[in-house]
């Protein structure tokens, strides 16, 4: 019961005319706050973009209640440690089974964590590779190689990992791109225009194919 009222809640609020999206502040001492000016840009570039309407003023969230119920789409950066407990292992599982979306990009020394983290979220999936003919590239824009490259670490190609619980992709988890690095104002990274240009066109995909899967 408690899950066909989240997944109604869904559909009654993708459906309004504000939508809302939020950063999760989580626990493990990892730098969850990191790049904080990359989702407000990202949401203006989608709001200008694509037919989203979202809420400018970004929300950093907890897991510790439902306040996530609240948000179709929420984020996971950083570059340490991340750690749920068993109570926020039920609510993240709950709420991506219900109809929510999770979207982590590794900002560099992030992998190893969330790995084990989603274990224990979804101990039966594992992590796939997502295909480069996968919907979730080729929204309003359109990447026919998957995933782009954003910043250099490890001499490593980008690749764009999902969980699909029944079907369907709960959780799309970008690593060795640095999508949310390129999201932020030029003059943190100084990235070249068009670079930053892909990074962005990347995450409005990633916003529209959550508000409509």
């Amino acid at each position: 019961m408690k899950n066909l009222t989240l997944f109604f809640f869904f559909l009654l609020n993708l459906n309004t005319f504000s939508q809302e999206i939020a950063i999760i502040q989580y626990k493990g001492g990892g730098d969850w706050y990191a790049n904080p000016t990359a989702l407000p840009n990202l949401v203006k570039f989608a709001n200008q973009n694509t037919k989203t309407q979202i809420n400018k003023n970004i929300q950093s969230i907890t897991l510790d209640d439902e306040s996530i119920l609240n948000y179709p789409i929420v984020f996971i950066t950083g570059h340490g440690n991340i750690l749920f407990t068993n109570d926020e292992i039920l609510t993240l599982r709950n709420y991506l089974i219900s109809g929510g979306f999770l979207h982590i990009s590794d900002n560099y020394g992030l992998d190893k964590y969330v790995r084990r983290e989603l274990k224990k979220v979804f101990p039966e999936l594992q992590l796939q590779e997502i295909p480069n003919n996968h919907p979730i590239y080729h929204q309003a824009f359109s990447f026919p190689k998957g995933l782009p490259k954003i910043h250099e670490h490890d001499k490593k190609p980008p690749q764009g990992f999902g969980l699909f619980y029944e079907g369907r992709l709960v959780v799309f988890y970008d690593y060795e791109s640095d999508l949310s690095d390129g999201w932020e104002d030029t003059a943190v990274h100084n990235n070249p225009k068009k670079t930053r240009l892909k990074a962005l066109q990347m995450g409005a995909n990633i916003i529209e194919y959550a508000f409509k899967h």
